[in-house]
């Protein structure tokens, strides 16, 4: 991984209240290091580091990268 894929942003925007960021660690052991709650409206920005190896997002959420913009749906 280049610095400048570590230092990408990603943008998540709650359509929903409840929707769970949750940020996984780099290494051997993938764990959870972080967890934070948005509620209908919320953004938040994120960002991979040497820390931060993955963002799991579960709830209904719009997520824009410099890739490209993917909506999460709503467990049914």
């Amino acid at each position: 991984m280049s610095l400048n894929d570590k230092n990408d942003f990603i943008v998540i925007k709650a359509i929903e209240d409840g929707v769970n960021v949750i940020g996984l660690t780099r290494g051997t052991d993938t764990r959870f290091h972080h967890s934070e709650k948005l509620d209908k409206g919320e953004v938040m920005i994120a960002q991979f580091t040497e820390h931060t190896s993955a963002i799991k997002i579960r709830g209904q959420a719009i997520i824009q990268t410099s890739h490209g913009e993917i909506e999460a749906d709503a467990k049914k």
